[in-house]
C-alpha cells in the first residue's frame, strides 16, 4: 500500500522540528501584541442582543424612541415615602424637585413622574411608593456612562424619601459589571484546580504547565480578535466566558492528545525529532480535524440575527482555531526544546518510593494498567451490546423529558442577584404597581397617506380595549404624522396573555401603519427568528459533521451514528437545564431566582456548543478506532483498543473541562450559571456514557457493516479522506512483522498496537 502525504501538519512538522525556537519566539511575539490589543475589549461590549434587528418590534422601538422618547422609559427612580404616603405635601414637593433635577440632566429627555401626571401606573397600590421615568439617550455604553454620573446624586436619602435605581440601563450596566467580577473568580477557581488535575493525569509538572499555557495564548488571541470585531459589530458580553471556557477546555484536551503521543513516542526510545515527527501527523492531524468539527458547530450560529447569538460564534469560532494553533506550534516548539524534559518533576514518584523505573516508563505501565480497565469495560458492554444500547438510550430519552414542557421568555432583572439594586427595584414594581410600569406593549402609529383624524384613532383605541387581555390602554399621544398607544395586558409583561395580545394587536384593523413593541413582542420575534433559521442552522451542522466524519473514516453509516449520538447526548442537558433553571428546582442550593421560562436563545446556544464539544470527544475515539480497524481489520478489537487506548484520556479532558465549565456555572448571573452548568453535565454525560457505553454497543451490533461504504465513496475516500494513523500495515503480516523486527515491535508498541501481540510482550518483558 502506498504511502500517503503527511498533508498540512507534515509542513508544520518540519517547521517546528526544524526551528522551534523561532516558533517559540514567533509565537510569544504575537501573543505579547494580542495583551496589547485585547486590552479594555469588555468595556466595548454590550449585554443585550436578545432581538432581531430586522423584526416589527426593533422598527417600531427605534421610531419611538426617535419620535417619542418618553414612551419608551429605560430608566426608572422609585421613590419610597416610607411612612407617609406620596401624595403628603413634603413628599411630593420632594418627587417634583427630584423630576426636575433628573430633566436637567444632560442626555436625558423624556422624563415623566407621578407627581406630574398623577398617572395611577406611576403610583404604588398601597400609596408609599412611585416611579421617576426617564430616558437616557444614545447607545448603551454611552447610556451607561451617563448613568454612571448622575445616579450617586440620587441614590439615597433626600429629605422624606428614599431613592432607589431601576430599568433597562441600570440592569444592563449592572449585568456588564457582574459579569465582568464572576469571570475573574471562575478563572481564579478554574486555573488552580485545572493544574492539580493536570499534574494528576501527567505526574510532571512540567507537562501540565504546558496546556495551561496554550489556554492562556488562546484567551489572549481571542479577547484581541473580539476587539477588533467590536470596531465593526456589536459583541455580547457574554462572550467573554466563552472564550475562557473553551479556551482552557479546548487547549487542554489538544494538549492532553498531544502531550501524551509524545511521551508515549518518548517511552519507546525515540529522539526527540522523530516523536515530535509521529505525534503531529498522528494526534496532530486528530487535533486539527477535531477543531474543524467544533468550529462549524459554533459557526451555526452566524445565520442567526441575533448578535447575543453571533458573538458567541465570533469567540467560539477564534477560540478554537487558536488552541488548535497553538497546541500544533506553540506547544510542538516547547516540546522540541524540553526533549526528555518534559518529565521533569514527577510528582508522582514522592508516592513510588524505590521505584527505579524512569518518567516515561512510569508513564507507559500507568497508561497501560489504566487501560486495561477501559479494555474490559468495552469487552462487557460488547458482550451485553443490545441491554447497554437499550438501556442508555432509554436513560438519556428519559432524562429530556422536561425538555418537553419547556417555555421561553426574555431576560429581565431576575437574571441578577436578588440583592442586586435593579432587581430589589424591578420586583417592588411588580408586586407593588398596577400592570407593568416599564413592561406593556406599545403600538406606534403612522399615517399612510393623509393625516389620521383624531376620530380615527379613537375608534381604533375602542377595538384595542375590547380585545382580551388588555388591563388599560393610554393613548393616543400624537406629533406629527405618527402618534403611539400604550397597552398594560394583563398579568405578567411577558406571560402567555401578553404574547396572544402581540398577535391580537397586530391583527386589529387601522386606517394607518401600525407596528406593535413592548418585551412581549420582542420575544414573539425572537422566537420567531430562531424558528425561521433554526433548520438552516440544523443543516449546516449536520452536513459539515457527515462530510468531516466520512473523510476521517470512510464510512456511510459512521457519520450518521455520530450526529444521532451527540444528539441524544444532549438530552440530559436540556431536561436538566428545565427542571431546575425553569421550574426552579434547586434554586436555593444554586442561589437564582427562577422566571418560570427559559431565555429563547440559551437552547441554540447550549447546543452547538455541547454538539460541537461532544464531536471533538468523538473524533479522538473513532480516529483510534479506525487507525486500529484499518491496521487488523478486526472491527471488534478495534472498538476495544480504541476505548482502552482514548477512554480514560476522554475522561481526563471531560473532568477538567467541567471544571472549568462549573467556575462558570458559579456566575452570580442566571443565564451564565445555566451555561456553564448545563455544558459541564453535557460533556460528563459524553464521555462517561456516551462514548463508554453507548458508542461501544452500538458499534458492536452494527457489526463489519459500521465500515460499508459504496464503490463511489470508498474511492473518493481513498483519494480525499483524512487519516490520524501511519501507513497501515496488512493484519496478516502484523504479527510476523513483529516477532521479526524488534524496532517494528517498538513502533506498534508507541501507536498504541497491542493486536500485535509481540510488541505488547516484548514491552511487558
Amino acid at each position: 500500500m502506498s504511502e500517503k502525504s503527511p498533508g498540512p501538519v507534515g509542513g508544520w512538522t518540519r517547521f517546528v522540528t526544524a526551528r522551534p525556537r523561532l516558533s517559540l519566539l514567533a509565537a510569544l511575539v504575537i501573543t505579547a501584541l494580542a495583551v496589547f490589543a485585547g486590552s479594555g475589549v469588555a468595556e466595548r461590549m454590550g449585554s443585550g442582543g436578545w432581538q432581531d434587528p430586522a423584526a416589527e418590534s426593533s422598527y417600531a422601538t427605534a421610531a419611538l424612541e426617535r419620535e417619542f422618547p418618553a414612551s419608551q422609559p429605560n430608566v426608572l427612580l422609585l421613590v419610597d415615602s416610607g411612612r407617609a404616603g406620596v401624595d403628603d405635601p413634603a413628599v411630593a414637593a420632594e418627587g417634583l424637585r427630584l423630576t426636575e433635577r433628573l430633566a436637567a440632566e444632560k442626555d436625558v429627555t423624556g422624563v415623566g413622574s407621578y407627581w406630574q401626571t398623577r398617572s395611577p401606573a406611576l403610583r404604588a397600590a398601597d400609596g408609599h411608593q412611585a416611579l421617576i421615568a426617564a430616558r437616557i439617550q444614545g447607545d448603551e455604553k454611552a447610556a451607561a456612562e451617563v448613568l454612571v454620573r448622575f445616579a450617586p446624586h440620587f441614590r439615597g436619602e433626600h429629605g422624606p424619601v428614599k431613592v432607589s435605581i431601576g430599568g433597562p440601563v441600570g440592569l444592563q450596566h449592572e449585568m456588564t459589571t457582574i459579569v465582568q467580577e464572576d469571570l475573574l473568580r471562575a478563572e481564579m477557581i478554574a486555573l488552580p484546580v485545572t493544574l492539580v488535575l493536570l499534574v494528576m493525569v501527567f505526574g510532571s509538572a512540567v507537562a501540565a504547565l504546558l496546556p495551561l499555557g496554550v489556554g492562556i495564548v488562546a484567551i489572549l488571541g481571542t479577547n484581541a480578535v473580539l476587539r477588533g470585531i467590536t470596531e465593526f459589530t456589536d459583541v455580547s458580553v457574554f462572550a467573554q466566558n466563552l472564550t475562557t471556557a473553551l479556551g482552557l477546555g479546548l487547549a487542554i484536551d489538544y494538549a492532553l492528545f498531544i502531550v501524551r503521543r509524545f511521551r508515549e513516542e518518548l517511552a519507546t526510545g525515540a529522539q526527540v525529532r522523530e516523536a515530535m515527527g509521529t505525534t503531529l501527523r498522528t494526534a496532530g492531524r486528530t487535533v486539527l480535524f477535531s477543531a474543524l468539527t467544533v468550529a462549524v458547530s459554533l459557526a451555526a450560529m452566524l445565520v442567526f440575527p441575533q448578535y447575543f447569538l453571533r458573538s458567541f460564534a465570533y469567540a467560539g469560532i477564534a477560540v478554537v482555531l487558536l488552541a488548535a494553533g497553538a497546541a500544533l506550534i506553540l506547544l510542538p516548539a516547547a516540546l522540541m526544546l524540553l526533549g526528555h524534559r518534559v518529565n521533569a518533576l514527577d510528582l508522582r514518584r514522592l508516592f513510588r518510593r524505590g521505584r527505579k523505573a524512569g518518567a516515561e516508563k512510569d508513564q507507559v505501565e500507568g497508561e497501560r494498567e489504566s487501560g486495561t480497565g477501559w479494555a474490559r469495560l468495552a469487552a462487557l458492554v460488547m458482550r451485553r451490546a443490545p441491554l447497554f444500547a437499550f438501556a442508555t438510550v432509554a436513560g438519556l430519552m428519559l432524562l429530556g423529558l422536561p425538555f418537553l414542557g419547556v417555555k421561553f421568555g426574555t431576560p429581565d432583572d431576575r437574571q441578577l442577584p436578588s440583592t442586586a439594586e435593579t432587581h430589589v427595584v424591578q420586583q417592588q414594581i411588580r408586586d407593588g404597581f398596577p400592570g407593568s410600569p416599564a413592561g406593556g406593549l406599545e403600538v406606534f402609529a403612522e399615517d399612510k397617506g393623509a393625516p389620521t383624524t383624531p376620530a380615527a384613532y379613537a375608534a381604533y383605541r375602542t377595538r384595542v380595549a375590547a380585545l382580551p387581555g388588555v388591563l388599560r390602554v393610554d393613548g393616543p399621544v400624537a406629533s406629527g404624522g405618527s402618534a403611539y398607544f400604550s397597552v398594560q395586558p394583563k398579568g405578567e409583561a411577558v406571560g402567555e396573555v401578553a404574547q396572544r395580545l402581540v398577535h391580537d394587536l397586530r391583527a386589529v384593523p387601522a386606517p394607518f401603519e401600525t407596528s406593535v413593541t413592548g418585551r412581549a413582542a420582542v420575544l414573539e420575534d425572537s422566537k420567531a427568528a430562531i424558528a425561521d433559521r433554526l433548520p438552516m442552522a440544523l443543516g449546516i451542522i449536520a452536513v459539515v459533521t457527515l462530510l468531516l466524519v466520512f473523510l476521517l473514516s470512510g464510512s456511510v453509516l459512521i457519520p450518521l451514528q455520530a450526529v444521532v449520538l451527540n444528539a441524544l447526548s444532549l438530552t440530559a442537558m436540556f431536561g436538566a437545564v428545565v427542571w431546575v433553571f425553569q421550574d426552579g428546582n434547586l434554586s436555593g442550593l444554586l442561589s437564582f431566582t427562577s422566571t418560570g421560562d427559559i431565555e429563547t436563545t440559551l437552547p441554540v446556544l447550549m447546543f452547538c456548543i455541547a454538539f460541537g464539544l461532544s464531536m471533538d470527544y468523538g473524533v479522538f475515539l473513532l480516529s483510534r478506532i479506525k487507525e486500529e480497524y484499518d491496521r487488523t481489520h478486526d472491527h471488534e478489537h478495534a472498538v476495544r483498543f480504541g476505548l482502552q487506548r482514548t477512554g480514560g484520556l476522554i475522561t481526563a479532558a471531560a473532568v477538567i473541562l467541567a471544571v472549568v465549565m462549573v467556575g462558570i456555572g458559579t456566575s452570580r448571573v442566571t443565564n451564565t450559571k445555566m451555561l456553564g452548568l448545563g455544558i459541564a453535565l453535557a460533556v460528563l454525560m459524553d464521555a462517561m456514557v456516551v462514548r463508554s457505553l453507548l458508542v461501544p454497543s452500538v458499534m458492536k451490533l452494527m457489526g463489519a457493516s459500521t465500515w460499508w461504504a459504496p464503490g463511489p465513496l470508498r474511492r473518493f475516500h481513498e483519494r480525499f479522506g483524512l487519516s490520524e494513523g501511519e501507513i497501515p500495515r496488512p493484519v496478516a503480516d502484523s504479527d510476523t512483522d513483529a516477532e521479526a523486527d524488534p524496532a517494528e515491535a517498538d513502533s506498534a508498541e508507541a501507536d498504541g498496537s497491542d493486536g500485535a501481540g509481540a510488541a505488547r510482550d516484548k514491552v511487558k518483558a
